[in-house]
């Protein structure tokens, strides 16, 4: 694994790049990053017409949906956040995705300890050759 973060706007990084972000199981997608990523990638009605649980993670073109909690006033949980990026993990190995970039999720609105939720994201893909880029603001 290799472990970059910067500050960079996400929405620049190269396209060879898959990117992350946490939502609700809801779909509503209504503040937050998660409006600029429904704004560029038209990704809620493409949800919305899947099943999805609570954790998990569901991948949309090029964008790894977390699904962390489940309506948009929740708050996730450190173990629901590793549950949806263990999911994605299973998801990049299989498809054979090297780089997945990502916000500081879970630490914005859904306020987690970025620190914890780094530590984490590390542990999560440690075992892998997979190169993880989070762009900070």
């Amino acid at each position: 694994m290799y472990y970059e973060e910067k500050q960079q706007n996400l929405f620049k990084v190269h396209d060879s790049f898959h990117l992350a972000h946490c939502i609700s199981r809801d779909c509503k997608m209504g503040a937050g990053i998660a409006v600029l990523f429904e704004r560029q990638f038209n990704l809620r009605e493409t949800l919305l017409a899947q099943k999805r649980s609570n954790p998990d993670c569901i991948r949309v073109g090029r964008v790894f949906n977390l699904i962390t909690k489940e309506r948009y006033w929740h708050k996730p949980t450190i173990d629901s956040v590793r549950e949806a990026v263990e999911k994605m993990k299973e998801v990049a190995v299989q498809e054979g995705i090297k780089k997945i970039a990502m916000p500081c999720i879970a630490s914005g609105l859904d306020r987690l300890d970025w620190n914890e939720v780094r530590a984490m994201v590390i542990e999560v893909f440690n075992d892998t050759n997979i190169h993880i880029f989070v762009c900070r603001k």
